[in-house]
Parts: C-alpha cells; structure tokens; sequence
C-alpha cells in the first residue's frame, strides 16, 4: 500500500514540479525527496521497503523527465552552462548518474551543445574575405623609424581580415574548451564519458571549419612573432599549449603543415620570430605531437638559417681580403627540399650593382661547395636604400623588387616617366609581383612614385614618375607590399589538389611498406593498417586507398588473391623495377 500510494503521489509530484519550477529549482526539489525518503526508510519503514521506493523516485522524478530538464528553456542545459552554474551542473550529473539513461541522456545533451556553440563560432568566421591587405608578407605592417614625439612607430595598413578571422576563431574556440574544460572538472567530476563526450565533440567542431589547418596556423605565428605586446614569454607558451590541444583534433595535419611551414619560413627569413627558443619550443611539441618525419623539414630550415649565418662570416672575413662590392648584401642559403617557396620563386632582371654583388657571393660559395647550383630568389629579399627628395633624404626599407623598380627612376628628369609596359619589358618582375609592387610605391600610404592617372589600382596602361615632392617626418621607412588577395576559391581548390596528390604519394608509400612487412593481407586489414599509420598525418579515404592498390596491382607492385580480397606482395617485381614511389613531404 505504501509503496502504491507513493507511486501515484510521485507521478502528480512530477508533473506540478515540472510546471512550477525552473531546472535548477526541479533538481533541488528532487534532490530532497531523495533525501527524504532515505531518511523516512531509515527510521520508520522497513529495510526492504527501501529499494522500490527508491525505484520509484528514479522513474517517476527522473528516468520520466531528463530530456525535458535539460531542454528546459531558459534554464536548462545550455542556459546553466552559459551561466557557469557549476552547482547546479553538479547536482544534475550527481543525479543523473544514479539512473542508466542518466549519464547517456547527458551525455548526448554536452555534446549536441558544444557542436551548437561550435557551428556559431564556425559560422561567424566563415564571412568572405574580399579586402586587400598591406604588408611584405602578409603579416602586420609597421613602420621602422625614427622618433617622432617619443614613437617611432606607424602604420601602413590594418591586419588582413584572414588573420583577425583567425585570431578571433582559435581564440573563441580555446576560450568555449576552457568552459567546458573547468565544467568537466568541478561539475561532472572528470566523469570518462563526459569527457570522451567533449573530445568527440570538439573534433568534430574543428573539421567542421575547413579553414581549421590554416588558422591554427596563423594564430600560432601571430603568437611567435616578434613585437607582440603585454605577453611575457610564459603567457605565450600557456598559449601556445593550449593552442597544441586544439590542434590534437585536427584530422588534416598535412595541410596545417603546409601552412606553417610557409608562416615559419617567413618569420625566419624576415627575423621576425620572438626567440630562437620559443620556435624550437613549439618544433619540439609538434615533434611529441606527429613525430620526428612531421618536424624534419621544419628542423632543416632552422639548420640552414644556422649555417647561412656561418657563411656570412666566412664571407665578410673572405672580402677583407679583396675588393668589396659596392652594395654590401646578407644571403640565407635554403636547401631547395626544406623551403617552401624555393621552387617557384619569382625571378627578375638584376640591376648591375646587385649582379657584381651577388656574383661576388655565388663565386666565394661555390669555391667552398662544388657540386651545387645557387638559384637566387629576389622575390623573398628587402633592401635599405637612400632616396633623396627635394625636402630631405630618407632611409627606405623596400622589397628586393621594389629597389629594381626604384633604381630605372634613379637617372631620369623631373617630368620624365617611364610606362608600365617599360618597367615590366626592362625589369622582367611578373605582372601580378609587379602590380602589387607598384601599388606599394604609388598607391599605399608612401608615395614614392606617382601612377598617371592617380587611383588606387595598377592598370597595364599606366604610367610613373619619381614623387620628388614626397614628404615624410620619419628619417626611416618602411614601404611594405601589398599582399596578394586571400586565397580565392579558385586558388583554394589548387591547394587542395596538390594536399590531395601528395596524399596519393604517401598512402601508396604506406601500402608497399606494410604489404613489403606483411607479404599477404587482406584488403579490409590493409585499410585498416594504412589508415592507422596514416591519421598522424590526415584520415584517407578508404576509397583513395582502394584506387591506389588498384594502381600498384596494375604496375606490379602487388597482386590479388584469388579470393579477390586479399593480396600478395610481388617482392621479386618491386625489388627489380625503378624506384618511382615517392613520398613528398613538403611543397
């Protein structure tokens, strides 16, 4: 009878609690008849009246409504995370753990909200980038000076919307791990589910962004650079920690490498990294992260930096002991398999002041190395030159091809120009490097040259001429290039394909390494073997690894079973044929 009468009350009880209580207040509620009823067992009924009722309570006050408190509107779920009530998060999981749907139910319900919150923050980012933006590389563009009033710094253009996208992106996303980070801990106790719950789900939040390798990236090279204020170097490194659990979810690592070793190479190639130590700092959690292989390209440009500064001594002692060229230069030597940008470099006419010098270099190194050729890459330098004006001189910073530009102005008159079809045939810059460098020295915020007609885009039917009448109250200036545009949906696709080819190498590399070990598989462990040797890097399509055995059965490098679902590794075949698998790391 006992047991009937509580059953009916509990049912009614359920309901007016529900329609008169927020979450928080239901749960509190719950809590006490808990409590109640164990106290009232204890000291009144009898032992075995304890656990039915017990069962009763969970059916009816909890098993009956957990989805309905936690999408309590208002008050609910989402509403006491936004609130970080970590109290009343506390007793709901407490609760809920006490039924089987409970942890489950909660479960689901976390997850489902960090994929919200998640997709908003995705969603936010993914506004389209369509502005231009000023700099040598395209980071931020300052100003090297000299002192006006106390500062010695200004601007030349604001930061690219890519990189405050970026910022703003890792920043949110570290800042909503944080949140759930301190709920997992002081609300659901590091529960195992929960947080296999949260990890599910912040994977799946940072796939979901397309763009996730490239702003990891940028955020991690806006953090390394030099200059950065109000962050000691500890406040970097807690950053750069978090930043690396991010990038544990990452699937597609190949192409956040791609990225970062393009950010790297120019930071190093401009001095604009914080520390030497801060950059082997973050190699070396990279390193604990993806392996020796994901970092051994990364590690080679720091070597060569390394070295190119050794030969830069052994130079300087070399041309105490003859005749110096007139323009004194600095080289860094990149190996061409390290560096990201030394395949296609834009190239250039040298004016014969830079040739002697340049010259004057290959010459001494190549008598310390014989066996190498040196491919000079103008488009990565800059150059300080002194420009004379009518109102006074000053010391500019400008491009290796905006000092090409400059110097065809250096023996004209007044009122001479020259055309945009003149310096592109004297000087032979590309026209896209042209147009930007032009736009630098015409159109930015320095007007070295004037373009005729004035505007603020280079046309191949414009003209030039030396702005004497420039005016500046800094003795020293930087121009800095106009960046090309943010990467098109055309140049996107490019990337993607050439991420998608190198792909294609590694996973056939992958196959004749485990086929080599294993000599006879079948294809479903085949795939599952590659895919496992394979996620350090990215996650490969089964059906890409079924095109490439079919590729490697068609040039002998394996053969199908009978049963068509395994394969033989043809060891005789492979041993003899020419090495025409390779696995291409970098760019």
């Amino acid at each position: 009878a006992v047991l009937r009468e509580s059953e009916k009350f509990y049912k009614t009880e359920a309901q007016r609690l529900l329609a008169t209580c927020d979450a928080p207040e239901f749960l509190r509620r719950v809590e006490v008849r808990f409590q109640a009823e164990k106290s009232r067992t204890d000291h009144y009924l009898h032992s075995q009246t304890g656990t039915p009722l017990r069962k009763i309570l969970e059916e009816h006050l909890l098993i009956d409504n957990l989805s309905t408190v936690i999408e309590m509107p208002n008050s609910g779920l989402d509403p006491m995370v936004d609130l970080d009530k970590v109290e009343d998060l506390n007793r709901l999981y407490r609760l809920f753990e006490t039924v089987p749907p409970g942890l489950p139910t909660l479960r689901r319900a976390l997850k489902a909200s960090v994929l919200r919150r998640g997709k908003e923050i995705n969603q936010a980012s993914a506004c389209t980038e369509n502005g231009e933006a000023t700099d040598a590389d395209p980071d931020k563009a300052e100003t090297e000076t000299g002192k006006v009033n106390g500062k010695a710094k200004g601007r030349a253009g604001g930061q690219p919307q890519t990189l405050m996208l970026a910022l703003k992106w890792v920043q949110d996303i570290l800042g909503l791990k944080d949140k759930f980070d301190r709920l997992e801990k002081e609300a659901f106790l590091c529960n195992r589910e929960i947080e296999s719950a949260l990890h599910e789900a912040f994977e799946d939040v940072v796939n979901l962004n397309d763009k996730a390798p490239e702003f990891i990236s940028l955020f991690i090279d806006e953090n390394l650079k030099k200059g950065l204020k109000g962050k000691t170097d500890v406040e970097v490194d807690i950053v750069l920690d978090k930043t690396i659990t991010v990038f544990r979810y990452l699937t597609e690592k190949d192409a956040f490498e791609r990225y970062y070793k393009n950010h790297l190479a120019k930071r190093l190639l401009y001095g604009r990294s914080v520390s030497d130590d801060a950059e082997r700092g973050m190699l070396a959690k990279l390193k604990i992260e993806c392996g020796y292989q994901f970092t051994q390209k990364l590690e080679g440009m720091f070597q060569d930096m390394k070295i190119s500064s050794d030969t830069m001594q052994a130079y300087r002692k070399h041309l105490e002991n003859t005749t110096a060229p007139n323009v004194e230069i600095s080289v860094t030597v990149m190996t061409s398999t390290f560096w990201p940008m030394t395949h296609s470099g834009a190239t250039c006419v040298l004016p014969e002041i830079l040739t002697k010098s340049s010259k004057s270099f290959e010459q001494f190194y190549l008598s310390r190395h014989s066996g190498r050729r040196l491919k000079w890459q103008p488009s990565l330098g800059n150059v300080d030159v002194r420009a004379r004006f009518k109102a006074r001189k000053h010391d500019l910073n400008v491009s290796t091809f905006g000092l090409v530009i400059l110097l065809l102005f250096e023996n004209l008159g007044e009122n001479e120009f020259l055309t945009y079809e003149e310096i592109q045939s004297t000087s032979m810059i590309p026209h896209g490097d042209l147009k930007r460098h032009l736009q630098s020295l015409a159109c930015a915020k320095y007007k070295i040259l004037k373009k005729h007609p004035p505007g603020r885009d280079v046309q191949p039917s414009d003209s030039f001429s030396f702005n004497d009448d420039f005016t500046c109250s800094m003795q020293k200036i930087k121009v800095s290039t106009v960046s090309a545009k943010v990467e098109t949906m055309e140049e996107r696709k490019e990337t993607r394909e050439r991420i998608d080819e190198e792909r294609h190498y590694q996973i056939e590399a992958c196959i004749v390494r485990v086929m080599k070990d294993r000599k006879h598989m079948t294809h479903n462990d085949l795939v599952i073997e590659v895919t496992r040797q394979l996620a350090s890097r990215f996650q490969p399509n089964p059906q890409g690894i079924k095109k490439c055995v079919e590729n490697l059965i068609d040039r002998e490098y394996l053969e199908r079973c009978e049963d068509r679902k395994s394969y033989n590794y043809l060891a005789q075949k492979a041993s003899n044929s020419p090495p025409r698998l390779v696995v291409a790391w970098g760019n």
